[in-house]
């Protein structure tokens, strides 16, 4: 080989070397989103959270330091206007951001009208419509969240479409193993009846065949009126309500007041995976954790 040559290949070895070197970085807006994220870019890159734990979606104000995360992204996933709405206009032309509720191939729910209402009637302005956001409640939609990020991952970073290829599967047998065990673990209480705090278990009740009898508010950041109050309390006096579930982000104080004098169960689901750490097997934690809350209080 010429001197030439030599330096061609070995010109050739770097670039190729640093072209893989330079590891993916994904932003993920919320932690049940990027602990299906970090499966993915497993060995391979790696992921954050863009959002503090503890903040709502609903109304979370951008910090400098979260803009500076956006930019320097290779990928940015998140929801979409309908949860992160605060986003919208930043992410409007970047072409490196992901909208899942915009995809396609993600099988998204539609809110139905007559069920966010009959909890909601003094806030008549409040109530749900359009697609629920909440997917990652959703053990099918989070495969296909996975895959369609997975392709987003590898049209961006190629020479590691193997090792991307392989994560997702190992995500999907999992996920879909968790869920037959779940399938089963939860058939001895799907009829009993619930009230959640608020509208956004539909993907995982219906995964499950739960019996979801209504909600004390549509969002979070909405403390439910006095009529609403009223309407529920009257609801579980005829209704057979087995259990009552709280957030770990919100007083307990409103459901406590409602619950006063009867044998309803207090529970507690946490749909923004708290205290799931981001790490291998983190997604099917947090569908083992709401399969355990709910067949615990509801049993």
């Amino acid at each position: 080989m010429t001197r030439l040559g030599k330096w061609c290949f070995a010109f050739t070895l770097l670039m190729s070397f640093t072209v893989s070197a330079k590891e993916m970085h994904v932003v993920s807006t919320v932690h049940p989103v990027n602990l299906i994220v970090q499966e993915l870019v497993a060995s391979v890159g790696t992921s954050e959270t863009l959002l503090p734990t503890g903040s709502s979606p609903h109304d979370y104000a951008l910090r400098p330091s979260d803009l500076e995360k956006v930019n320097k992204a290779d990928l940015v996933v998140w929801v979409g206007p309908e949860l992160e709405s605060f986003l919208t206009k930043l992410l409007a032309d970047k072409k490196n951001a992901i909208a899942l509720t915009a995809q396609p191939d993600i099988t998204l729910r539609e809110y139905e009208e007559a069920h966010a209402d009959h909890a909601d009637h003094d806030a008549h302005a409040h109530h749900h419509h359009g697609v629920d956001p909440h997917l990652w409640l959703g053990p099918d939609q989070a495969i296909e969240a996975a895959k369609v990020i997975s392709t987003a991952l590898i049209e961006r970073d190629p020479l590691n479409r193997t090792r991307y290829e392989a994560n997702l599967s190992r995500f999907t047998a999992s996920v879909t193993e968790t869920v037959q065990n779940l399938k089963k673990q939860l058939q001895p209480v799907h009829k009993e009846g619930y009230y959640v705090f608020h509208d956004a278990y539909g993907y995982f009740e219906e995964a499950f065949g739960l019996n979801n009898l209504g909600h004390f508010t549509v969002s979070p950041d909405r403390r439910p009126g006095a009529k609403t109050l009223i309407t529920i309390r009257n609801t579980l006096k005829k209704s057979q309500v087995k259990c009552i579930f709280r957030e770990p982000q919100f007083s307990p104080a409103v459901i406590h007041s409602v619950v006063n004098g009867s044998d309803i169960k207090i529970g507690t689901l946490d749909p923004m995976a708290t205290d799931i750490a981001a790490e291998q097997g983190g997604y099917v934690r947090f569908l083992q954790e709401l399969g355990y809350s709910f067949t615990e209080c509801l049993k």
